[in-house]
C-alpha cells in the first residue's frame, strides 16, 4: 500500500501522538544506551519526506534534532548512526535534499545514511552485510511505521532484535489488516506480517473488538517469540474508533518502563486518546486521576502471597503485565492502600509512614 499519493502531505492529528511518544522515549534513550556503547544506530524505516506540508517535522527530523539538542551529547564520547529508508523516489529526494542543508550543522557525531528502497529489502541487505563480515548489528532504535502491512516481515523485526540493546517502535493500523481481505496476495504478507498463520484462526472472529483483540494479542506474542522480552502495546483512539496501534519490543525492563512514562506524559489532544491494553477503561494521560485499576491488578496479582519485596512490586509495574510505570505506584496506589488497609507493612521494614524504601516488605490484602 502506497499510502499519500502526494510527496509532501498535510500531517494527520493522529500522527502528532506517535511522534510526541518518539521524542519522549528517545530523550530518556539516549543517555542510557550511550552510557556503555560507543556506537549507536537510530533507523526510520519508513521515513518520508522529512516534513510535512505545512512545514512540521516528519520522524527523521524530530530524531535528529531530538540527539542534536540533548545535553548528554555533549559529554559523550559515541557515534550516531541514522538510518533513513524511504521507497518513494519524490520522497527520498526531498529528504535527501533537507538532510543536506541540515548537515552543516549538524554535530561531527552524527552519521547519516539515506537509502531509497523498502524497509524489507533494505534492511535485509544491510543485515546480510553484517552477517558477512562477522560484525554485530549496534545497539538500535528502529521505528517502523508503514503504510500497510506488506513491507514489515516479523523476520527482520527477529533479525534487529537479535541484538540484547535493540528496541522496536512499530506502529499498526488494524484497518489495513481487514482491507488485506479484498487483496490477492493478502494471505502471503500477513503470514510474513506475523511470522505464522495463526492468524487464520481469528479472521473470521464475528465481533470485531474480539477480533482485534486477538489479532494484536497474536502480533505481541510473535514479538516475544522473536526476541523482545518485553512488549508495550497501546492503542490512539478518535473517540470510540481505533485508529492505531503501536508496539514497543525490548529485551529490557528498563526502557519498558521508559516508554509508558513517554506515553503517559501525552494528554488527549483533540478527540485523540491513547489507551492502555491491561485495562481498557484507562485513558493515558497526565489529566488521569482515577488509580483503582492500579490497586485491582497488584490485589490480582499478589493477595494470598504472603511478604511481598517491594522490588517485586515495583518491577511488576515496570513490566508490559501493567499499564502503569513505576513513578505512579507508592503515591497513586500503595499509599492509598494502606490509607485504606488494603496492604500490611511487615514491622521492621521500613522507618516511617507511608514510603516504601528499598527493603520494605509488603503483604497486599
Amino acid at each position: 500500500m502506497s499510502g499519500p499519493k502526494k510527496t509532501v502531505w498535510a500531517l494527520d492529528p493522529h500522527t502528532v501522538g506517535k511522534h510526541l511518544v518518539l521524542e519522549g522515549y528517545l530523550k530518556a534513550w539516549l543517555p542510557i544506551i550511550s552510557r556503555f556503547n560507543k556506537r549507536i544506530l537510530f533507523i526510520d524505516g519508513f521515513a518520508g519526506p522529512g516534513l510535512y506540508e505545512h512545514g512540521e517535522y516528519g520522524s527523521p527530523l524530530i530524531a535528529l534534532n531530538t540527539f542534536k539538542d540533548h545535553s548528554n551529547l555533549r559529554h559523550g564520547n559515541f557515534e550516531i548512526i541514522f538510518y533513513f529508508i524511504e521507497k518513494d523516489e519524490g520522497r527520498n529526494q526531498t529528504l535527501t535534499g533537507l538532510i543536506n542543508d541540515l548537515k552543516p550543522n549538524l554535530p561531527g557525531e552524527f552519521n547519516v545514511h539515506i537509502e531509497q528502497g523498502d524497509f524489507n529489502g533494505s534492511m535485509t541487505d544491510a543485515l546480510n552485510e553484517i552477517d558477512n563480515q562477522n560484525k554485530q548489528l549496534a545497539p538500535c532504535f528502529a521505528m517502523i511505521d508503514p503504510f500497510g502491512v506488506s513491507d514489515t516481515p516479523m523476520s527482520i523485526i527477529e533479525r534487529i532484535l537479535n541484538n540484547d540493546k535493540s528496541e522496536v517502535y512499530i506502529s499498526l493500523m488494524y484497518e489495513w489488516i481487514n482491507r488485506f481481505k479484498e487483496h490477492e496476495n493478502f494471505e502471503r504478507y500477513l503470514d510474513e506480517l506475523f511470522g505464522c498463520n495463526d492468524w487464520r484462526d481469528g479472521i473470521d472472529i464475528a465481533d470485531s473488538m474480539d477480533r482485534k483483540d486477538f489479532m494484536f494479542n497474536l502480533y505481541k506474542s510473535q514479538l516475544k517469540k522473536a526476541g523482545a522480552k518485553y512488549v508495550v502495546h497501546f492503542e490512539l483512539y478518535e473517540g470510540n474508533r481505533l485508529v492505531y496501534a503501536i508496539f514497543f519490543g525490548t529485551k529490557h525492563l528498563k526502557g519498558c518502563d521508559l516508554m509508558k512514562q513517554a506515553i503517559w506524559k501525552i494528554d488527549p489532544f483533540g478527540d485523540f486518546s491513547f489507551h492502555g491494553t491491561r485495562s481498557s477503561q484507562v485513558e493515558l494521560g497526565l489529566e488521569f486521576n482515577d488509580f483503582s485499576s492500579l490497586v485491582n491488578s497488584l490485589q490480582d496479582k499478589f493477595r494470598g502471597l504472603g511478604w511481598i519485596d517491594i522490588d517485586t512490586i515495583i518491577d511488576f509495574v515496570k513490566s508490559d503485565e501493567s499499564d502503569f510505570h513505576s513513578g505512579q505506584l507508592k503515591s497513586k496506589a500503595l499509599q492509598v492502600m494502606e490509607k485504606e488497609e488494603l496492604l500490611d507493612i511487615l514491622a521492621g521494614s521500613r522507618k516511617r509512614k507511608m514510603s516504601y524504601p528499598a527493603g520494605t516488605k509488603l503483604r497486599i490484602l
